[in-house]
């Protein structure tokens, strides 16, 4: 595979609440190492990718305040392979800056998307299949994403119905996608599961830069529209203030609401390998497999649990005992200045911790 033409955008601009306590605003979850692996989520992904593809070929958007943590683990990487994102308006406009800018680089790229906070099992078989991805993309004008075989009903992820059903999926190559729909309810997600029609959208893509530009323009030009001009501000000194107005009139929007609900150029290509978004308290459980007889999972020093099953024990502080009775679906967080008892459904977590934006709470965020 010709790599010149290759390149890889690193989405890196969570902004650190859905594993609070353990990530904060100013160290969030693609800074950490939660899952235990020996390297933090993003220099996972970077290095990753440099199997692939050169390295002067890999970008990474992240928000402003994140600069220097980026640079601090990544230090090779080089300044204008780095895209600062002034505010946070979700996947869509950040791939919108991503595409101009490697357009204005060389008009022939195609490039992946790929999320920072992903756990990748089998990493030759991934390898192997992105460059089987680039060969098609290379030779098919379409939007490319990759697909999972469901294991549950899960109400984070996109999930792809594919034309061709349960037969097109045992083809082990690139299938067009029948429907797109975006993190269904749970009544919905059970339905798909039972189908054998659909894939879990795993939130890599694929693409010609000038394809997806064409579409997003289409699709988003409420968005696309402020960057206006792009061809003559980006790569240049007036780009850092081109990019904050822009931002500042975009709307909150994701890729996959934005555009690949609404496009039929979607295809997508069933995957081999083990991949886990890690992405949750609940998804970090999911993965970890070292469980007792009541299918606790630990990560602390040392644990007595009594009466309690389901539950999961987070403590950097090896050194402390914890105690638990009853339990039953929790999560239990100890850090050196917050204490974290919580249903562990996603859902109840997400509602709960939004009190947390509370001013009165603002040295714990």
């Amino acid at each position: 595979m010709n790599t010149n033409n290759c390149y890889c955008v690193i989405m890196a601009g969570g902004a650190g609440t859905r594993f609070w306590p353990v990530s904060r605003v100013a160290r969030p979850k693609q800074f950490l190492d939660v899952a235990e692996t020996g390297k933090t989520f993003i220099r996972h992904t970077y290095d990753r990718m440099l199997k692939i593809i050169p390295k002067d070929n890999i970008l990474i958007v992240t928000a402003g305040r994140y600069r220097d943590l980026v640079m601090e683990q990544i230090p090779e990487l080089e300044s204008h392979n780095l895209l600062l994102e002034p505010y946070a308006k979700n996947t869509a406009p950040s791939t919108i800056y991503a595409t101009y800018t490697l357009l204005k680089r060389n008009p022939d790229a195609h490039f992946m998307v790929m999320p920072s906070d992903y756990i990748i099992e089998n990493e030759e078989m991934f390898a192997n299949t992105v460059k089987d991805a680039f060969e098609y993309v290379e030779k098919n004008d379409v939007l490319l994403t990759f697909g999972v075989v469901p294991t549950r009903p899960d109400t984070n992820y996109g999930y792809a119905q594919v034309c061709g059903g349960r037969d097109a999926l045992m083809s082990n190559e690139p299938v067009k996608v029948k429907t797109f729909t975006e993190k269904p309810d749970k009544a919905l997600a059970k339905i798909f599961l039972g189908s054998g029609e659909f894939l879990w959208n795993a939130g890599m893509f694929l693409w010609k830069a000038e394809t997806i530009r064409k579409e997003m323009e289409k699709h988003l030009p409420q968005v696309t529209g402020l960057f206006k001009g792009w061809e003559h501000a980006l790569g240049t000194g007036v780009e850092e203030e081109f990019v904050r107005k822009a931002f500042a009139d975009c709307m909150n929007v994701s890729l996959a609401y934005g555009v690949m609900e609404k496009t039929d150029m979607a295809w997508i290509y069933p995957v081999q390998f083990d991949w886990q978004d890690v992405g949750t308290w609940e998804s970090l459980y999911n993965y970890l497999t070292d469980r007792d007889e009541a299918k606790n999972a630990f990560s602390a020093g040392k644990v007595l649990a009594e009466d309690s099953k389901d539950t999961m024990v987070i403590s950097p502080e090896k050194k402390k005992l914890i105690a638990i009775k009853g339990l039953e679906d929790y999560i239990v967080v100890d850090t050196e200045d917050v204490l974290l008892i919580c249903p562990k459904d996603d859902k109840k977590f997400k509602d709960f911790i939004s009190q947390i934006a509370m001013p009165e709470f603002e040295k714990y965020r």
